[in-house]
């Protein structure tokens, strides 16, 4: 078997394609996805004292995060449309970094996983603090993106070790 033929998302000929999964059995699946966001303790400690001129860096970047999830299709092209039944953005203050955990949890009842959905909802969750605070400073840095968990479908359990 060529490399080509092992990857499900493309056919015989190396052609890439959306995989059919109508054969598959639907099963509860949950994705949680995180990143890193640093910055200056200047600019975390302007987040959190509400004092930044384009409003509430950090609800903003939940319901980003959230929308992101849902537009996951669009923004991916071989992934496939999910009803989505739950998705938590939360977004943890971490002062060693110095800056914010965000941890993206999404669950479906689908033929497929929710892995891309999550990270989508973690990293746009990010990039909305950077566009949200950037007036105060451009070098933040997003950082460590990683799948921590997933569960779900024919592969099985995934926790990151």
């Amino acid at each position: 078997m060529t490399s080509a033929q092992a990857l499900t998302h493309l056919d015989s000929t190396g052609t890439a394609h959306m995989v059919d999964v109508s054969d598959k059995p639907q099963t509860l699946r949950r994705a949680i996805a995180v990143c890193e966001i640093s910055m200056k303790t200047t600019t975390l400690d302007a987040i959190q004292a509400g004092d930044v001129k384009k409003g509430d860096v950090l609800g903003t970047a939940r319901l980003a995060g959230i929308m992101a999830a849902k537009h996951t299709a669009t923004l991916i092209p071989l992934c496939h449309p999910l009803p989505l039944t739950g998705i938590d953005v939360r977004i943890l203050l971490d002062e060693n970094i110095p800056g914010y955990q965000i941890e993206a949890e999404v669950t479906t009842k689908a033929e497929t996983g929710v892995e891309m959905e999550a990270f989508t909802a973690a990293t746009v969750a990010a990039l909305t603090i950077y566009d949200m605070a950037k007036a105060l400073e451009k070098t933040m840095v997003i950082s460590n993106v990683r799948l921590i968990h997933k569960s779900g479908g024919k592969s099985g359990d995934f926790d990151f070790q």
